[in-house]
């Protein structure tokens, strides 16, 4: 949604520091320029250990392969090179972080920020905005990681002052001295974070602009004339903040997004150049996700303060880059309490919820109706009544009795997260449509569903093998609209286009990828449902 820029927004901070530029070359006055080097990282999610190309933790036999990236231990190699090398110039370096550390691996599970506090230290980091997950589990989640630090994380359009757990610890900016330099560093954090995360009633969230806009203005007034807007409020409105008065660049995060210039994989060039107030360029980077790579930023500044040259790319941390031997045998320590946590019991089932492959690919299954119903559950409060996942996705079976938390992951390995979305009935079809197309293969984009019932005739054409689609309507059912739009929540790898679900990607609206875990989802709905749980098929999917 679109946003009218407040007048302090449109304050041209930018045109004072020209004429000041102006002034000082009137009078004779030497210019130097000034390299930065900017390394940072965004939407990291916890992977501690190395990732397979899904994002997921890697395995022996991936690395073994080679195959593998990121990783913490990894990371400390890359940041430590580009240090040395920079340094060696006599060019100075900092480390941002544009949030989102928390949420995605056993380690938070685990650890609940407290090893992030310790690897984030190790790695040398100097700033730090919040992202939406660091309140998962409330103003005290956060708390560990801004009494753990000691580097400063901030967010300028977060009001702590009435939380009784935050109230005095997350400051709006920061100022970093790089190379004698002053470097200002403004947070920023989505104001949706209220509806997707828990930061409570006590913490108020105000517009990213009008904040950042303020912030930029307060540091200018102090004579800090390089100012980075470390944002959590993802690509698009980070576009929008280059455009504030005052702003030099923006590092950002929160959409996971992927830039390299002439990638035409990417979402954008590196750096993503934006006119900003004055006609000034301003650079927007991100550095996708789960530590594959580590932006590298260099901003080349003149004594007016004004961005002169912005380059670099994001560096892939793949097997080429060895992982640090001391980062890397910490991580093995921190590892094995994992061990426990796969053992943990979450839930207690009266029967078993079958999983076979062929069954979940080609027709109704339970474990697909049991995890779609979990999906559905977590978000009906949000408007959504669909649930859409594919079969393959579904790897386990869990027996009667005790279930523990290595059984649920077994089901759902992937580390995906929940994602909810709108889509027009027509395209819900067209879902369908897609889940059938390979029904001879077996293929795992069969779609399992909740809130929904259809019918699949694997005998028909291709795009004609879906009929009689019908949506929940109170205790009934009645047929979809094609014309109306409905609620859906799949997982992050289809809403993506994963298993060819390219509608999802597509022709979705109101899009958000990164709730909670699926294994972390289906854990609490078994436990919630209570021992009794005794899931069956019901014939939500009818096969001709």
């Amino acid at each position: 949604m679109s946003r009218t820029m407040s007048p302090i927004v449109r304050m041209s901070l930018r045109t004072m520091s020209c004429s000041a530029a102006a002034l000082a070359l009137s009078a004779g006055l030497a210019h130097a320029e000034f390299r930065l080097h900017v390394l940072h990282t965004n939407d990291f999610h916890s992977r501690v250990e190395p990732v397979n190309k899904y994002d997921s933790t890697c395995d022996a036999e991936t690395q073994a392969k080679n195959e593998c990236f990121g990783g913490s231990a990894r990371l400390a190699t890359a940041i430590a090179r580009v240090r040395a090398e920079a340094e060696a110039k006599g060019e100075p370096v900092i480390l941002l972080d544009a949030g989102d550390q928390y949420q995605g691996s056993l380690f938070y599970s685990t650890y609940k920020g407290k090893d992030t506090v310790e690897l984030m230290g190790r790695l040398g980091y100097d700033a730090m905005t919040v992202g939406n997950h660091e309140f998962d589990d409330g103003p005290e989640g956060l708390a560990v990681l801004l009494d753990g630090v000691d580097f400063p994380v901030v967010s300028t359009n977060i009001d702590v002052s009435q939380s009784n757990v935050l109230k005095g610890k997350l400051p709006k900016t920061a100022v970093l001295d790089a190379g004698g330099e002053k470097i200002g560093i403004v947070g920023l954090t989505t104001t949706e974070t209220t509806q997707i995360a828990s930061p409570g009633p006590s913490v108020v969230f105000q517009d990213e602009a009008e904040s950042l806009a303020a912030a930029a203005a307060d540091l200018a007034a102090q004579g800090v004339n390089k100012i980075i807007a470390l944002t959590h409020v993802g690509y698009d409105r980070d576009q929008e903040m280059a455009r504030v008065a005052g702003v030099d660049a923006v590092v950002g995060g929160h959409t996971h997004t992927y830039l390299k210039t002439g990638d035409e994989d990417a979402a954008g060039d590196y750096p993503t150049m934006v006119a900003g107030e004055g006609g000034a360029q301003v650079p927007v980077v991100q550095a996708g996700t789960a530590g594959r790579y580590l932006g590298h930023l260099v901003l080349t500044f003149d004594d007016a303060g004004n961005v002169t040259a912005a380059e670099g790319e994001p560096i892939l941390l793949d097997a080429s880059i060895p992982e640090d031997e001391g980062v890397k045998a910490r991580v093995a320590e921190l590892a094995k309490p994992l061990e426990e946590l796969r053992q943990r019991q979450v839930a207690q089932l009266a029967v078993p919820i079958g999983a076979d492959r062929d069954q979940c690919r080609a027709r109704e299954c339970e474990m697909g109706s049991v995890v779609a119903d979990a999906m559905l559950e977590r978000v009906r409060n949000q408007g959504v009544t669909i649930a859409i996942q594919n079969g393959g996705g579904l790897r386990a079976a869990i027996d009667a009795g005790p279930v523990t938390m290595g059984e649920v992951i077994s089901v759902l390995p992937f580390q995906n997260t929940l994602a909810t979305f709108r889509l027009p009935g027509a395209d819900v079809v067209a879902a369908l449509e897609n889940g059938a197309s390979q029904y001879e293969e077996g293929a795992g984009r069969f779609a399992q569903v909740a809130g929904l019932k259809y019918t699949v005739d694997p005998a028909a054409a291709e795009g004609s093998r879906i009929s009689d689609v019908m949506v929940r309507d109170g205790d009934g059912w009645v047929p979809i609209d094609p014309a109306a739009t409905y609620g859906v929540v799949s997982n992050n790898y289809m809403r993506n286009g994963g298993d060819g679900y390219t509608a999802f990607a597509t022709k979705a609206t109101d899009v958000y990828d990164f709730g909670p875990d699926l294994a972390d989802v289906l854990a609490e709905y078994l436990a919630a449902k209570g021992p009794e749980f005794a899931p069956a098929l019901d014939g939500r999917i009818t096969v001709r």
